[in-house]
């Protein structure tokens, strides 16, 4: 669902970070926007209400190189991280192009990991997107605590399908640019193909 912007050659891809409440997926965008330079990057915005928040921001990686002479611009977005914002939810999933599901490395958080992951395989089936086939990766946050449950644990439930995934610790920013090269790796190549 890429836009391709001809005057400026520039194609947009879209990346949503989706996961539970409090997960680290604005924590991992503040930390990307942070480190990106100023002059590959738009602004970071949010869209806040009375009760949730959604972030995003577009950066144009040097890095990356160009397909058919045109650059690729990234758009990163959050969405609320609770269940009930789900009109929300669908909407920022509109026209994705890659997907990081951040989910809470710890044990008490495991049920609402699970509940956000069967929310988003929904939300995209809605739009005509099968989680199994777009760009997709997997954060696996919050490693630095002491109640984190067992990676082996968190793969299975989390990742049946084994997806590119990463132990991540987004205050700090290990993991974080990590999981960003790996899907956008993924949309690239998913563009050159085609898809």
């Amino acid at each position: 669902m890429s836009f391709i912007n001809y005057s400026s050659r520039e194609i947009n891809c879209k990346i949503v970070y989706y996961g539970p409440g409090l997960c680290g997926k604005t924590t991992n965008l503040q930390y990307i926007y942070n480190k990106t330079n100023p002059e590959a990057k738009g602004k970071m915005i949010s869209l806040a209400t009375e009760t949730e928040r959604t972030l995003f921001f577009d950066f144009l990686p040097l890095s990356l190189g160009e397909i058919r002479g045109f650059k690729t611009r990234f758009h990163l977005y959050t969405v609320p991280g609770q269940v009930f914002y789900d009109a929300s939810r669908k909407l920022i999933l509109k026209g994705v192009d890659g997907v990081v599901f951040v989910a809470d490395s710890q044990i008490e958080r495991m049920e609402a990991n699970i509940e956000s992951l069967d929310n988003l395989r929904v939300n995209l089936q809605e739009q005509g997107y099968n989680l199994d086939k777009i760009p997709y990766c997997v954060q696996y946050n919050k490693r630095d605590l002491p109640n984190s449950a067992p990676m082996d644990e968190l793969k299975k439930v989390l990742n049946p399908t084994n997806v590119p995934e990463f132990e991540a610790v987004a205050t700090t920013g290990v993991g974080v640019f990590d999981t960003l090269k790996a899907v956008a790796k993924l949309v690239l190549t998913e563009l050159k193909r085609g898809g």
